[in-house]
């Protein structure tokens, strides 16, 4: 006989009633006597092990960080523990200005530009911090950014686990930043990044604006004679087609506010368009942009842009940016030509051959009527989508 008392205290879970003993439970009516006696408290069922365990954060979120993307967890490693909070942990209070600097092979200048960028916003007036986010580097840019985050105290490095492109880290920059306002700039040493503190000043002055753009008035990157036509020719078809005047579409670099881009940045190719997708969607939502004239400078190290390979994705991107947003100005003119140049032809058919209509001219009629048909089923489902 055990010399622990005879009276009980079941667990809060189960009923005043009920008494446990090794995996059995009495009868509820049955009077409590002492052979009926729960068996020392050893062998209770403990409360804790009846309870649903909280669920678990993502392994690649810290609390007070914003949540990370599930399709984004391939690129991002565990963070690593550091001695101090960072910007928008707590802690430490939220900085206003997130500028975002994706660095893949950079490692001979990127602590040049970092110095510059920090240099500029010390003598502004922003809190802010210098997200760097290596690309899985080859080179040693990863050890030149983690060396320049123990020296500055603004700057957080991000490590992808493998080469996303420029536009998937500044998707992912931009989800992961913590200020209120985004900047997007290059560590090529091409941008008047110390005008930086401009830029995020026009939009804290003036609400009207949600994106600033530094207007590029000079063009020095590679393959400059085709460039130069191809991107006028592209500017202006995209100009046509938002109705909107765009000095410069793929300037990299600007200032947006976080919030408004949130809903657009899925809409980011991974490549170089990136720029041109969220100018064509900010145009396209009838958001504000101001161009703000800047110089351009011949870049350093290895440019990553080939011609022919981006020319043709920064094409397609235009058409499909506008296409999302508007199909009718991409579909609908096509469609009409092909129905005004089938019934032109038809008359001229009419004329020559009485009651005759060649093969080419009912397929130019029967084309526009397919593609008109197209861009209207197109427009009705643009028109009825809830999201962006």
């Amino acid at each position: 006989m055990s010399d622990y008392p005879t009276q009980t205290f079941p667990s809060p879970d189960v009923p005043a009633t009920e008494v446990i003993s090794t995996g059995q439970q009495a009868p509820a009516a049955a009077p409590a006597t002492p052979t009926q006696a729960v068996p020392a408290p050893t062998q209770a069922v403990p409360a804790p092990t009846q309870t649903t365990p909280a669920p678990q954060a993502a392994p690649a979120s810290t609390e007070g960080e914003p949540p990370v993307n599930p399709a984004d967890a391939a690129y991002l490693p565990a963070r690593e523990p550091v001695a101090a909070p960072l910007p928008g942990e707590p802690g430490h209070g939220k900085p206003f200005v997130t500028i975002v600097l994706p660095c893949f092979n950079e490692a001979a200048h990127v602590l040049q530009e970092i110095d510059r960028i920090t240099v500029a916003m010390n003598a502004s007036e922003f809190t802010y911090e210098l997200l760097c986010i290596d690309d899985a580097s080859t080179d040693n840019t990863l050890e030149v950014l983690r060396d320049a985050a123990s020296r500055y105290a603004n700057i957080r490095v991000m490590p992808f686990r493998r080469n996303g492109g420029s536009g998937t880290a500044r998707r992912i920059g931009t989800q992961q930043a913590f200020g209120e306002i985004v900047v997007w700039t290059d560590a090529d040493m091409t941008y008047e990044n110390e005008r930086i503190p401009e830029l995020v000043r026009i939009l804290r002055d003036d609400d009207s604006y949600d994106q600033v753009v530094g207007a590029r008035t000079t063009e020095e990157g590679t393959h400059k004679w085709a460039r130069v036509p191809a991107k006028w020719l592209i500017r202006k078809i995209a100009e046509k087609l938002t109705n909107q005047t765009i000095p410069d579409l793929n300037s990299g670099l600007r200032a947006f506010r976080r919030e408004v881009s949130l809903p657009y940045l899925r809409l980011l190719p991974p490549g170089f368009s990136c720029v041109t997708t969220i100018t064509l969607a900010f145009l396209s939502n009838q958001h504000d942009i101001k161009y703000v004239p800047t110089s351009y400078a011949k870049r350093a190290g290895v440019s990553k842009f080939h011609f022919v390979r981006d020319a043709y994705r920064y094409i397609l991107q235009v058409l499909r940016m506008v296409m999302y947003f508007d199909p009718l100005k991409v579909l609908m003119p096509p469609a009409l030509w092909l129905i005004v140049i089938g019934l032109l032809k038809g008359i001229v058919d009419m004329f020559r051959h009485p009651f005759y209509f060649p093969a080419s001219t009912v397929l130019l009629i029967v084309s526009g009527i397919m593609i008109g048909s197209l861009a209207l089923l197109s427009d009705l489902v643009v028109r009825s989508r809830t999201g962006v």
